[in-house]
């Protein structure tokens, strides 16, 4: 009987112990790009706003993420395991000044979460206006990381052996093939379903700083995809969209889940068939700077989805070139 009562305990302590370092959390519920607002009426305009713009470089209107909203008196155990909750805490008795936390994997797995503490709806409103987007862009760049972790389990072995080749890296999906690598430019695909989806990577020699401007990315894109992507229409070429959305560039950071902590050119914009027949998508590009070598690299993905949302679709895609390396971070 004392045998059994001191396995008995070393089986609690094993277990208290081991329960403690490992929590077994559910999996998120909710699809990617949805957000809960946890929060007052009095500020949900405003963060509803902001959460659920539009998302700039699409043909048709479509929500950086589509939100929902509860009060904090309805948020219960069943919504905790959403996939992206945004708290909003407004309380003078507790706060001074506003404080946000960013937390993952709270309840549930993968999950992102920030909570925002204030004393009031003017404190809050005031820095809201100051730090709405950048939350926002926090949220986005978590769901880019979770999609990055994905394609690190089935990657295209050919585009990924060209890219080696050239020094480079990226983590190229198994479902994408491979339809023109040459010396100068990779080019993948992937036909299935009603969307296509492409990726092209191409390298050219670095001379000026200029070279990262927003006309110079994309009067090489012109060039290099104006070669390569034809239609039916004889002359007809792949060009740019400028009238209704025109391309915009910015710099950004490398996701936490990439090496080296680099900095890229983000170009965002609208693709169109020139001389031919009436086709056209989103794409984003990727343009860093091989110092290694002395070139400038741009990865893009674009899309053709005639008629359907394409939001999610741009999104996944565009972690891919999240996971675009340099020789020197290999």
């Amino acid at each position: 009987m004392k045998k059994w009562l001191f396995y008995a305990l070393i089986a609690c302590v094993l277990i208290s112990c081991g329960s403690g370092n490992e929590r077994l959390l559910t999996s998120a519920t909710g699809s990617i790009y949805e957000c809960l607002i946890v929060s007052d009426a009095s500020v949900k305009d405003a963060v509803c706003e902001t959460m659920g713009g539009d998302m700039y470089g699409l043909p048709q209107m479509e929500a950086y993420f589509t939100v929902s909203h509860v009060t904090p008196a309805l948020f219960d155990d069943l919504l905790k395991g959403t996939r992206n909750i945004l708290i909003v805490d407004l309380n003078p008795n507790k706060y001074t000044h506003v404080l946000a936390k960013k937390s993952t994997d709270v309840w549930s797995k993968p999950q992102a979460m920030i909570r925002i503490q204030a004393p009031d709806k003017e404190t809050f409103l005031h820095y809201w206006s100051e730090q709405g987007e950048a939350v926002r862009e926090w949220f986005v760049r978590e769901e880019l990381a979770r999609q990055i972790r994905f394609y690190r389990a089935n990657t295209n072995k050919d585009a990924r052996a060209w890219l080696q080749k050239q020094g480079y890296d990226m983590l190229v999906p198994e479902d994408y093939i491979t339809i023109s690598p040459d010396s100068s430019v990779l080019w993948c695909c992937n036909n299935k379903g009603p969307m296509r989806k492409d990726i092209v990577v191409w390298s050219y020699p670095y001379t000026a700083q200029e070279q990262f401007s927003c006309d110079s990315i994309i009067a090489q894109r012109n060039a290099i995809l104006g070669r390569l992507v034809t239609a039916q229409v004889p002359g007809s070429h792949m060009g740019t969209e400028y009238k209704h959305f025109p391309p915009v560039s910015r710099s950004v950071p490398a996701l936490r889940d990439t090496v080296g902590g680099f900095y890229a050119i983000e170009t965002r914009g609208l693709w169109k068939i020139l001389d031919g027949e009436a086709m056209g998508g989103p794409f984003v590009s990727l343009t860093r700077l091989d110092q290694v070598n002395g070139r400038v690299v741009t990865a893009e993905v674009f899309l053709y989805a005639p008629g359907q949302k394409k939001r999610n679709a741009i999104r996944q895609m565009e972690a891919i070139l999240y996971t675009l390396q340099m020789p020197n971070e290999r």
